[in-house]
């Protein structure tokens, strides 16, 4: 019997942005962050190197491993003297996640299907990639703002951990801290390069949500749902 359930955030519970928009929001971001620092007249490096340090920091480890925001923020600005902790480069991070948490809106099958789980006894768990290695309490404070902090018995993000999804050390973190085992446990998540192929492979059942039933599935059996209303019904059957 299932007794819990592990949600992905981004385009599962919350909207940020489809993934071909992501190269216009990181301009955005790296402009708030340039902004912010020729305020503070700690801008130093020519625009040139800058969106080309841009660009050769946009990938992610192949052996999914965290890539910290902070230090790619230190070598595109060339502020390799500040230590990791600085108010400054905190104050850069968060500069560069507002034009991500400002496209933010929760779902409107999100919070109805959270307090039914809730009612009918599920745990309930965030399990969640940043973006760019983002800190994860910035994406605290924004789920607590988007009022989803209440409902989860755990909230586990890639930086709490130090791998990003599909890697198997974020999904036996969540376990770990549930106090459950993987059977007892399935996975919600709108990705199948990370949602079904991470939490498969300890033995965690996926269920992909595919909202604008778009995603091309290499298997026809996985059976998708199209938005959250769906899922109560869904873990009935499992």
């Amino acid at each position: 019997m299932k007794t819990a359930v592990l949600f992905d955030l981004g385009n599962t519970l919350v909207h940020y942005f489809e993934r071909h928009e992501f190269q216009t929001i990181l301009k955005q971001a790296i402009a708030e962050v340039q902004n912010f620092l020729l305020k503070k007249e700690a801008f130093r490096v020519s625009l040139d190197n800058m969106w080309h340090t841009v660009k050769a920091e946009d990938f992610e480890s192949s052996n999914y491993q965290v890539r910290p925001l902070e230090k790619r923020l230190m070598r595109i600005f060339q502020l390799d003297n500040l230590a990791p902790s600085s108010d400054l480069l905190t104050a850069m991070c968060r500069c560069f996640m507002k034009p991500i948490f400002g496209k933010a809106y929760c779902y409107e099958d999100t919070l109805p299907t959270l307090k039914e789980l809730k009612s009918k006894g599920y745990k309930t768990a965030i399990v969640s990639n940043t973006t760019w290695g983002s800190p994860a309490n910035l994406w605290r404070e924004h789920i607590e703002l988007l009022g989803l902090n209440t409902y989860f018995d755990t909230v586990v993000f890639c930086r709490d951990v130090g791998w990003r999804k599909p890697a198997k050390q974020i999904f036996q973190y969540t376990l770990q801290k549930l106090q459950l085992t993987p059977q007892q446990c399935v996975f919600v998540g709108d990705d199948p390069r990370w949602d079904i192929v991470g939490p498969r492979a300890i033995g965690i059942d996926p269920i992909l949500i595919d909202r604008k039933q778009s995603t091309q599935h290499v298997e026809k059996e996985l059976k998708p749902i199209k938005n959250l209303n769906e899922l109560i019904d869904k873990l009935r059957r499992i």
